[in-house]
């Protein structure tokens, strides 16, 4: 089944000493393009989230967004300097009875004091937060990757519709082709016999004529070849596999053939036929370029 390029999927998961946000879009590209927004300090996570990525997906430019909340002191080793807190104290005491006032010190006050804490940032084991990271990250990839089936599905639907409504043209090619073969050599005919008056028309010659406007204008060949590719498309939109470049060839190949049947035919009706088709490829095109 045919997958969009373009998606997006997000999932927020919260652990015992961090909340991990994980963000990933997508628009079409060529090829696989791959861009990280990671905190500064989580640089290391780039190659791995980049993996990841790419074991699912093979086409577009997607970009992966990760937002890392470090809880609130679960990373820092925080302790008291005692031999500030044993000054403070000291000064305290000796002050007290100089300055006529009770001695009622008590751990509250000494809290307040400035200096009293010292805080040191505990090294984070890259590790346990890379499985964190792919933990959310693999969930926000699952709904990505559901988006792009979605999105798909409809453009299954709509270029299975258009393929039917070209082969259905090449149908009515195939028969009025003869027909108009058909008529050309009853135009020839009548014009000569007009020119000719009351003398004999040569009928062999009046074939001859016919034979090389038919050949000139048969589109046998790029009829056959024109089901053959529609044949191919449809083959490849029930895949299950990234066939978006395979499609792209193909939807080239399909007009070029109608291109030489427009080139070929003389008929008014066969004309509007080839310009239906040449519109109709063009909007196939048009969802095929964002097929992965």
């Amino acid at each position: 089944m045919l997958r969009s390029m373009t998606g997006f999927g997000r999932e927020r998961a919260s652990f015992e000493k961090r909340d991990i946000l994980v963000e990933i879009r997508s628009v079409n590209h060529r090829f696989f393009e791959f861009s990280a927004r990671t905190p500064k300090t989580y640089g290391y996570l780039d190659e791995k989230l980049k993996s990841l990525l790419g074991s699912d997906i093979s086409r577009g430019k997607v970009e992966i967004s990760v937002y890392i909340y470090n809880k609130e002191g679960v990373n820092a080793d925080i302790s008291v300097n005692m031999d500030i807190a044993q000054g403070y104290l000291n000064a305290l005491r000796t002050a007290a009875p100089r300055l006529s006032l009770i001695d009622d010190i008590s751990l509250s006050h000494i809290m307040r004091l400035p200096d009293l804490f010292s805080v040191v940032k505990m090294q984070e084991n890259e590790e346990e937060v890379w499985e964190q990271v792919r933990t959310a990250a693999a969930v926000a990839l699952e709904k990505f990757m559901q988006m792009r089936v979605a999105e798909g599905v409809k453009m299954h639907e709509d270029i299975s519709l258009r393929l039917d409504g070209l082969e259905k043209s090449v149908g009515i090619i195939e028969q009025r082709s003869p027909l108009v073969t058909e008529a050309y050599r009853e135009r020839l005919y009548q014009k000569i016999k007009e020119l000719l008056g009351d003398r004999t028309v040569d009928d062999s010659r009046i074939l001859t004529e016919a034979a090389i406007f038919s050949e000139k204008t048969a589109v046998d060949e790029e009829t056959v070849r024109l089901r053959s590719h529609i044949s191919q498309f449809r083959t490849l939109i029930e895949k299950d596999e990234p066939v978006g470049r395979k499609l792209d060839f193909l939807v080239q190949e399909i007009n070029r053939e109608v291109n030489t049947i427009g080139s070929k035919c003389s008929d008014l009706e066969m004309t509007r036929l080839v310009v239906d088709m040449k519109s109709e490829i063009e909007k196939i095109r048009e969802q095929i370029q964002n097929v992965e």
